[in-house]
């Protein structure tokens, strides 16, 4: 994939052309933001009910999933399963685009400077690109965890503006908006390091053994090959299900750190260590470490699906490959 074009006279040699590597930037930014924003307002409403699983919220603490999503539109209306989906998109469109691209950036550094290639240099290339998109758009995370755990009634913010206010001005300045942020970077490599593997690699399989049933040409350069829809979705569904069985306790235990006074029990979440043996001597594996998983299978298969898709797409639209 050029990046950078070269423009020749007769006469003269030639000159790099680097609007094409800036556009090349943008065209890929877009791609990822969009592909990540699709994903996410999927599955808005299962977040929601997530976090209020994940952290006990009082107000449904002994409902199940499916209760759970009953619950939330007669006691908060409708609109009350996409609170906090506001300042997801505000995170998620640069969180997506800098993941995306911080892959193909790193998959090319690891392969072209350090001959790190085959299926390992996935995984590691999806493990940093995930840490670094994390690290860049945490604080929105933590607003967006806040927003969505709140219920009708009983507000502690007004919205994004307040929050950030709030919590830098009540929670320590900055360090406040980073709690739970070393379980997010130790469970987010395994998530976004499986979650591109998986894809990658039935990807590649999938072309290499079955084109004619599996591929067809790109839409933009018929000369590469590039998954049919459908067997996109299945592969983005696939790797989203095995990432997401593996990261899930670090999850548990990022949500609770994130969500800090807001919980009633928040001075024995202070730690990831605390935080893991806290939730798993209150409440046991099932029902505290892995607790709200069903529903993460539930969201996290149509939301990587769609993102890995709606990626794949937009490359082909914005002429990528």
């Amino acid at each position: 994939m050029a990046t950078e074009a070269a423009v020749s006279t007769p006469g003269r040699p030639a000159i790099p052309n680097h609007s094409q590597g800036d556009y090349h930037f943008v065209r890929s930014f877009v791609a990822g933001g969009v592909a990540g924003c699709c994903a996410k307002s999927t599955i808005a409403p299962l977040d929601r009910v997530k976090i209020l699983l994940q952290a006990h919220s009082p107000h449904y603490k002994d409902l199940g999933v499916v209760a759970t999503l009953r619950a939330v539109p007669k006691k908060e209306g409708y609109l009350g399963l996409y609170k906090g989906n506001g300042a997801m998109m505000v995170r998620i469109f640069p969180y997506g685009a800098i993941q995306f691209m911080a892959f193909d950036k790193y998959k090319k550094i690891l392969s072209q400077q350090l001959g790190i290639s085959g299926h390992i240099h996935r995984l590691m290339a999806g493990s940093m690109a995930g840490m670094t998109a994390v690290i860049c758009t945490y604080p929105l995370d933590v607003i967006r965890a806040r927003l969505a755990y709140q219920v009708k009634g009983h507000h502690r913010y007004t919205g994004i503006g307040n929050a950030f206010h709030t919590i830098y001005l009540k929670e320590g300045g900055i360090p406040g908006f980073y709690k739970g942020l070393i379980p997010t970077l130790i469970g987010m490599a395994p998530y976004a390091g499986f979650s591109f593997f998986t894809f990658g690699t039935l990807k590649s399989l999938g072309l290499a053994h079955f084109p004619e049933l599996l591929g067809r040409p790109s839409s933009d350069n018929p000369e590469v090959m590039v998954l049919k829809t459908h067997v996109n979705l299945l592969c983005g569904g696939v790797a989203g299900a095995i990432a997401q069985t593996i990261s899930y306790p670090l999850d548990v235990a990022r949500r609770r750190m994130q969500l800090g006074v807001v919980l009633p029990d928040s001075d024995k979440c202070l730690t990831l260590t605390k935080t893991l043996k806290y939730v798993y001597s209150q409440y046991g594996m099932k029902k505290g470490l892995y607790r709200g998983l069903s529903l993460n299978y539930i969201r996290c298969v149509p939301s990587q699906a769609v993102a890995f898709t709606t990626y794949e797409f937009m490359k082909q639209t914005l002429h990528l490959n």
